[in-house]
């Protein structure tokens, strides 16, 4: 009789963590930045069908990386509970807290209990009635949550992003500066450099409008992206 094959359980995890990255890196990068009136969401997306960057309730939006059909799972997931929520108890029950514990506890159900983790990273955003307020959490495949603050780079090549927005981000920036500076640091290559073109009809992006009535996410076309990017960023 043969002996039975054995894994560790530290490996296994290590595997599933470096196959998740690994297909989470291969994506295209998606950012999250707060500005002056809300909370900014861009990313570079050819696809106008296959969305990254949905809302999910009044004042809360999602953002993700990864494999389309498993962030796709989670997003519509998120909106039921959060209609379900509302509908029970109180719109003002919704919450961005609420539905990132929501998230990392079905991420880390299906990381260690399913034989193949979800290859995802998401972010949940909701805007406030002042920048204070605003909250940014960011998950990854194993469920784990984090509360960011000023912005979040998620997939592709995020080192390069995120040094540069770490050295040009404020959070009092106008829209325009808001949107110029993401495109900035989306063209940026792994060097660093800023060399790479991309045109408007090649982002995706959205806002959480705080000046909005109850519904504060909007998506920014690429003709309002191009009117954008033509203005002055001062």
């Amino acid at each position: 009789m043969s002996t039975p094959y054995y894994v560790s359980p530290e490996q296994i995890m290590r595997d599933k963590s470096d196959f998740a990255r690994k297909g989470i890196a291969r994506g295209r990068s998606v950012l999250v930045m707060a500005y002056a009136d809300g909370i900014l969401f861009c990313g570079e997306n050819p696809s106008k069908a296959l969305h990254k960057i949905s809302e999910i309730y009044d004042r809360i939006a999602f953002a993700a990386v990864g494999k389309y059909n498993e962030f796709e799972n989670l997003r519509v997931a998120g909106v039921r509970w959060a209609d379900g929520r509302g509908y029970q108890y109180d719109r003002s029950d919704v919450t961005s807290r609420g539905l990132a514990n929501f998230y990392a506890q079905a991420l880390g159900q299906i990381f260690t209990e399913s034989g193949k983790p979800f290859e995802v990273e998401v972010t949940v955003a909701e805007v406030g009635a002042t920048p204070a307020e605003d909250q940014l959490y960011r998950l990854t495949y194993d469920g784990s949550v984090a509360e960011e603050h000023g912005f979040i780079v998620m997939g592709g090549t995020a080192e390069p992003i995120s040094a540069i927005l770490k050295e040009e981000h404020v959070p009092d920036l106008t829209l325009e500066a808001a949107v110029a500076l993401a495109v900035k640091a989306l063209s940026a290559t792994i060097e660093g450099t800023d060399s790479r073109v991309i045109e408007p009809g090649s982002l995706e992006a959205a806002v959480l409008d705080r000046t909005r009535p109850r519904r504060a996410f909007k998506r920014l076309s690429a003709e309002r992206l191009t009117t954008i990017l033509g203005a002055p960023t001062a």
